[in-house]
Protein backbone atom coordinates (compact mmCIF):
# COMPACT_ATOMS: atom_id res chain seq x y z
CA UNK A 1 0.00 0.00 0.00
CA UNK A 2 1.28 3.52 -0.72
CA UNK A 3 2.56 5.28 2.37
CA UNK A 4 1.37 8.64 3.74
CA UNK A 5 4.69 10.05 2.54
CA UNK A 6 3.86 9.02 -1.05
CA UNK A 7 0.48 10.77 -0.98
CA UNK A 8 0.30 13.32 1.86
CA UNK A 9 -3.18 14.52 0.82
CA UNK A 10 -4.72 11.05 1.11
CA UNK A 11 -5.93 9.04 4.06
CA UNK A 12 -5.48 5.28 4.57
CA UNK A 13 -8.72 4.29 2.79
CA UNK A 14 -7.80 6.27 -0.31
CA UNK A 15 -4.32 4.75 -0.28
CA UNK A 16 -5.91 1.27 -0.07
CA UNK A 17 -8.08 2.12 -3.08
CA UNK A 18 -4.99 3.19 -5.02
CA UNK A 19 -3.19 -0.03 -4.12
CA UNK A 20 -6.23 -1.99 -5.33
CA UNK A 21 -5.84 -0.44 -8.79
CA UNK A 22 -2.08 -0.98 -8.86
CA UNK A 23 -0.98 2.52 -7.90
CA UNK A 24 1.76 2.04 -5.32
CA UNK A 25 3.88 5.14 -5.82
CA UNK A 26 3.82 8.67 -7.14
CA UNK A 27 5.50 7.37 -10.30
CA UNK A 28 2.60 4.95 -10.80
CA UNK A 29 0.12 7.80 -10.37
CA UNK A 30 2.03 10.04 -12.75
CA UNK A 31 2.03 7.27 -15.34
CA UNK A 32 -1.73 6.58 -15.14
CA UNK A 33 -2.85 10.15 -14.39
CA UNK A 34 -5.34 11.48 -11.88
CA UNK A 35 -8.44 11.08 -14.05
CA UNK A 36 -7.72 7.47 -15.01
CA UNK A 37 -6.85 6.56 -11.42
CA UNK A 38 -10.09 8.12 -10.17
CA UNK A 39 -12.13 6.34 -12.83
CA UNK A 40 -10.41 3.03 -12.02
CA UNK A 41 -11.36 3.44 -8.35
CA UNK A 42 -14.96 4.11 -9.38
CA UNK A 43 -14.86 1.05 -11.65
CA UNK A 44 -14.21 -1.05 -8.53
CA UNK A 45 -17.72 -0.11 -7.44
CA UNK A 46 -16.47 2.43 -4.91
CA UNK A 47 -17.90 5.91 -4.58
CA UNK A 48 -14.98 8.30 -4.14
CA UNK A 49 -15.69 11.98 -3.69
CA UNK A 50 -14.26 14.61 -5.97
CA UNK A 51 -11.76 15.36 -3.21
CA UNK A 52 -10.00 12.12 -4.17
CA UNK A 53 -9.69 13.36 -7.75
CA UNK A 54 -8.38 16.71 -6.59
CA UNK A 55 -5.92 15.04 -4.20
CA UNK A 56 -4.59 12.80 -6.95
CA UNK A 57 -4.03 15.75 -9.28
CA UNK A 58 -2.45 17.74 -6.46
CA UNK A 59 -0.06 14.86 -5.72
CA UNK A 60 1.06 14.92 -9.34
CA UNK A 61 1.49 18.70 -9.22
CA UNK A 62 3.21 18.56 -5.81
CA UNK A 63 0.74 20.86 -4.04
CA UNK A 64 -2.03 20.58 -1.46
CA UNK A 65 -5.36 19.79 -3.13
CA UNK A 66 -6.85 23.07 -1.90
CA UNK A 67 -4.22 24.92 -3.95
CA UNK A 68 -5.61 23.65 -7.25
CA UNK A 69 -7.07 26.45 -9.34
CA UNK A 70 -10.81 26.62 -10.00
CA UNK A 71 -10.03 26.05 -13.68
CA UNK A 72 -8.12 22.86 -12.90
CA UNK A 73 -10.92 21.59 -10.67
CA UNK A 74 -13.46 22.36 -13.39
CA UNK A 75 -11.38 20.52 -16.01
CA UNK A 76 -11.06 17.51 -13.72
CA UNK A 77 -14.81 17.42 -13.01
CA UNK A 78 -15.59 17.54 -16.71
CA UNK A 79 -13.06 14.77 -17.37
CA UNK A 80 -14.91 12.39 -15.03
CA UNK A 81 -18.42 13.47 -15.97
CA UNK A 82 -19.22 15.19 -12.69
Amino acid sequence: MPTPHDFPNLGPVSREWLAAIGVHSLADLQRIGSVEAYLAVRALGLRPSLNLLYSLEAAIEGVHWQKLSPATKSRLRKSVGA
